[in-house]
């Protein structure tokens, strides 16, 4: 049996809310604990997920995202593992600035001086979701990581994907049958999600 065949959901997460997320800033290495909306993020969307059959939470190894994956995993059951792949984009010396301002002088984050190209954070995340579900051929995977990973990640899944606001709390549901990834919904936000 090949290592990709089969039908397998991934469940992408963005972690909980922090106070650099409520500021507009720039939060890539930086290493903030969730704030108080993001705690509430978190244990909704472990609710969420609890009836998802997940077998395993693999996360950014920063803190808010580490939070945010024992929150899931604590409320389906399972082990939550750090895996610096997921890890989000460093924004090196604009690491804390207010994002708006770095857009305003530079035209866009990715035109700032010595930023992680795009390219860069692809080259580590995207094998990785094939690695992380080659782990276990049964039961569906939780990665939680950072919008600035999420959005790449959905774009090279399905070019045609429509503009992802991937707010934090959020979770996009994927799946690999035979190997070919498609996109089941993008931007659920479970802590709005009522009954």
């Amino acid at each position: 049996m090949s290592p990709h065949a089969g039908k397998q959901h991934l469940y992408l997460a963005r972690h909980g809310q922090t106070v650099l997320n409520a500021e507009g800033r720039l939060r890539g290495l930086a290493n903030p604990p969730l704030d108080e909306v993001g705690q509430a993020e978190a244990a909704a969307l472990g609710l969420y997920l609890q009836n998802k059959g997940v077998v395993s939470v693999f996360s950014s190894p920063l803190t808010r995202a580490v939070t945010t994956a024992r929150a899931i995993a604590d409320a389906v059951g399972v082990e939550a593992y750090a895996d610096d792949r997921f890890n989000d984009r460093d924004y090196g010396p604009w690491t804390g600035h207010v994002k708006a301002e770095v857009i305003a002088e530079f035209g866009s984050v990715d035109a700032a001086p010595c930023v992680e190209p795009v390219s860069q954070v692809l080259a580590r995340a995207r094998p990785a979701l094939d690695a992380v579900l080659d782990q276990y051929p049964e039961g569906a995977v939780v990665v939680v990581t950072h919008d600035a990973v999420i959005r790449p990640l959905l774009r090279a899944l399905d070019p045609q994907v429509r503009e992802i606001a991937a707010p934090t709390g959020s979770v996009n549901e994927l799946l690999r049958a035979d190997g070919v990834w498609s996109i089941q919904a993008v931007d659920l936000a479970p802590s709005t999600m009522t009954g």
